[in-house]
Formats: structure tokens, C-alpha cells, sequence
């Protein structure tokens, strides 16, 4: 444990980062999940919501710090890729 009061904060201000982070990773998930289950599924209009709600969300995770903008770029080209392949 840190015995200098800057670091003491920083420890909890880093456990809150993490906390939230964790946060915004378990939500894209979710959403990717309901992506790839709407994929399985013969829907048109339930896979262009799902596909659409999971761009917006990796986005939303990229825009707060949570994923690299590369990490999320290659998360959004997967789904993409694979809802067009569907699709065609």
C-alpha cells in the first residue's frame, strides 16, 4: 500500500477507471452477442438492428478511451463483414 497521499488517490481514482471500463467491455459484449445471435437467426430487420445498436456501442466504448481506435475497427469490420456475407 502507498504511503504517499497523491498515490493513495491516484490507486482510487485508477479502481474507478477500471471499474468502469470493465463496465463499457461487458455491455459492447452483450451487444456483439446479440449481433452474432441475430446472424444465426433468418431475421433481416432484427440483424440490422442488432448490427446497428453494436457499432454504437464499440463506438461509444472507442470514444471514451475503452478500446483503441484500432481494436474498435477491427471489432466493427468483423461484424460488418459477416452481417454483409449474411445478407448476400
Amino acid at each position: 500500500m502507498a504511503n504517499i497521499k497523491s498515490q493513495k488517490k491516484r490507486i482510487e481514482t485508477n479502481e474507478r477507471s477500471r471499474q468502469r471500463n470493465v463496465a463499457v467491455r461487458s455491455r459492447v459484449k452483450t451487444y456483439v452477442k446479440e449481433a452474432e445471435q441475430a446472424l444465426a437467426q433468418e431475421d433481416p430487420a432484427k440483424l440490422d438492428a442488432a448490427v446497428k445498436t453494436a457499432l454504437s456501442e464499440i463506438d461509444r466504448a472507442c470514444s471514451k478511451g475503452v478500446y483503441h481506435a484500432r481494436t474498435a475497427a477491427r471489432k466493427k469490420s468483423n461484424i460488418q463483414r459477416r452481417a454483409a456475407a449474411k445478407k448476400a
